[in-house]
């Protein structure tokens, strides 16, 4: 078997060979150079772009900046904005939602729940399909084209194409809800620590799940650590107060000299205080 398929390859490149001396260019250099002009000419463009991006972005009072800076990086240019408004850690409305060529992948971890199977929805299904896709050519050596002869090659592409749009459009149309699994744990949290029938401390912990705490934090068991993050599950039991809870959450770097943690003083007095009420209302599980 082995060796009628490396006849038969040995006789296809023959066969092309001839077929190219006869009636064709050979690849090299050829075909290598149409490819190489054609990505001279998208690179060119994709710098074109970027120049008339940058130098059309218009200021606030002359029109456009000849130099490219801008006094207002709101204001849109010929190809949008230069810069978008600075981002705020402390907004509980934003969801993020990735480019829609990811669609498939944001569907999937929908599917695979983190913490069991996460790693099998993002890396193992993704891995192993490009796997099969690049081992393909190699398993299959025939030089048959007709795809009512290749049944196999066939379904499976038919199959991937089908999977690839259902997933996309899956994707593109799910409805997120910001912080609803950690939002979920809030009764649960209020149990263990002790602090269900304080009721700015329970809206502290539906803000603290919201808020996208949780991304570096750990609290009873939720959340993951992230530069050095803490755990807050016992943060009441060092009795720093209100005010210290309040002062941190506004300006970490001025509490703490060189914290990471961004400022949540957009978030208002009003749930600052209770985000400050739900800090030290945690004193460790019951």
């Amino acid at each position: 078997m082995a060796v009628s398929r490396v006849e038969e390859r040995r006789k296809v490149f023959t066969q092309y060979k001839e077929d190219v001396q006869r009636r064709g260019k050979p690849f090299y250099p050829y075909a290598m150079l149409h490819d190489s002009i054609m990505s001279v000419v998208v690179v060119s463009v994709i710098i074109g772009l970027a120049v008339i991006w940058k130098w059309t972005t218009p200021d606030d009072h002359t029109g456009f900046n000849p130099n490219g800076t801008t006094d207002n990086p709101s204001q849109s240019g010929w190809l949008g904005k230069l810069l978008d408004d600075p981002a705020d850690p402390g907004t509980i409305s934003f969801v993020p939602r990735p480019d829609w060529y990811f669609y498939f992948l944001f569907y999937l971890l929908r599917i695979f729940k983190w913490p069991d199977s996460v790693i099998l929805g993002t890396i193992g299904i993704p891995t192993i399909a490009l796997l099969l896709l690049i081992a393909l050519p190699f398993i299959d050596v025939r030089a048959e084209r007709r795809p009512l002869r290749r049944p196999v090659a066939t379904v499976g592409a038919i199959l991937a194409v089908l999977s690839m749009g259902v997933l996309t459009y899956k994707g593109a149309t799910a409805k997120e809800t910001l912080g609803t699994e950690e939002l979920a744990n809030v009764p649960t949290w209020a149990a263990k620590e002790g602090f269900a029938t304080n009721k700015v401390a329970v809206k502290g912990a539906q803000l603290f799940a919201l808020s996208g705490c949780l991304n570096c934090h750990t609290y009873n068991g939720s959340g993951g650590h992230n530069l050095g993050a803490p755990d807050l599950s016992a943060e009441g039991a060092k009795r720093r107060g209100i005010k210290f809870q309040v002062a941190h959450l506004e300006c970490p770097s001025c509490v703490r000299k060189g914290s990471p943690m961004p400022s949540f003083k957009n978030l208002g007095p009003a749930n600052l205080e209770a985000l400050a009420t739900f800090l030290e209302a945690s004193r460790g599980a019951k």
